[in-house]
């Protein structure tokens, strides 16, 4: 299937690995421009590397790199940490037009309720919604003069199911919902679409790494403590594993596409049917 990607320009939110770094490839492979995010110059610029390594020949089919592309590649990057304003008001002055957005930036960590500080609350809300506000603050006007656009929020499926061991973090879910939703209701009559998308458990590099102390910790493997995981902890998953970041990219990407024109305002579940209820 054409996605009728050539062309396009996406920036993706904290993408030098795991979901987005995955999204990042999976856009360049349908012919989209890329540039990606970290909180780092040496961790970007080899993310960099590794996506123009692994889709050669991607983009337009002229052949020629895009204004401000390295040459060889569709993919380029800024540093910027979406915890500290002044580095994101800095980013928003070096990244070109966008067609897409996504905001995947984002932390998560467990921790019991009442050992969660105000400082760490307000941490969360810093890198887990507002980044995606500041970004679509930002192009969200453009996207509606030139009437095309697509903005997506990579939230949780923690978002409806707030997971006891850090509720900080499906709260900040949550709320990326609302955000979506409330400005998917300013795009009526154009061809700007806003969507959420909400990943089940995914192993991502943070997600293998948590698994594995989780094992260490309880004297398992990590393959006895993942599966230990979805019959205690997600015992709702139909897919009793974690989804591959592809498998949530694959999503993104469509959704991203002028194929998915008719989708707008939505929150699309990716979970392997951890949320159980059936819209």
């Amino acid at each position: 299937m054409d996605l009728k990607l050539n062309g396009k320009t996406a920036f993706i939110s904290g993408s030098t690995q795991g979901i987005g770094f995955a999204i990042a490839q999976s856009l360049l492979k349908e012919g989209a421009r890329v540039i990606i995010n970290g909180r780092t110059e040496s961790k970007v610029a080899e993310a960099v590397q590794k996506l123009n390594e692994s889709t050669p020949g991607g983009g337009p089919p002229s052949g020629m790199p895009p204004s401000g592309m390295p040459p060889g590649g569709n993919a380029r990057g800024f540093a910027a940490d979406f915890s500290k304003v002044d580095e994101v008001n800095a980013l928003l002055q070096q990244l070109p037009d966008i067609d897409i957005l996504i905001n995947n930036a984002g932390i998560f960590e467990p921790k019991p309720f009442t050992e969660i500080s105000d400082e760490e609350w307000f941490r969360f809300f810093e890198v887990n919604v507002l980044s995606g506000v500041r970004l679509a603050r930002y192009f969200f006007p453009k996207m509606i003069a030139k009437d095309w656009g697509r903005i997506i929020f990579i939230s949780s499926e923690s978002a409806v199911n707030i997971p006891e061991e850090m509720i900080h973090y499906g709260t900040t879910k949550t709320a990326q919902l609302a955000v979506s939703r409330g400005l998917a209701e300013l795009t009526k009559g154009t061809n700007v679409t806003v969507n959420t998308v909400m990943p089940g458990p995914t192993k991502s590099e943070g997600v293998a790494d948590f698994v594995r102390q989780l094992g260490e910790a309880n004297n398992m493997s990590a393959e006895e403590a993942e599966k230990d995981f979805f019959k205690n902890a997600r015992p709702t998953s139909l897919l009793q594993r974690f989804a591959s970041v592809e498998e949530i990219a694959n999503l993104v990407t469509y959704v991203a596409s002028p194929l998915s024109s008719g989708t707008n305002g939505s929150a699309l579940k990716v979970d392997g049917g951890v949320a159980k209820f059936i819209i």
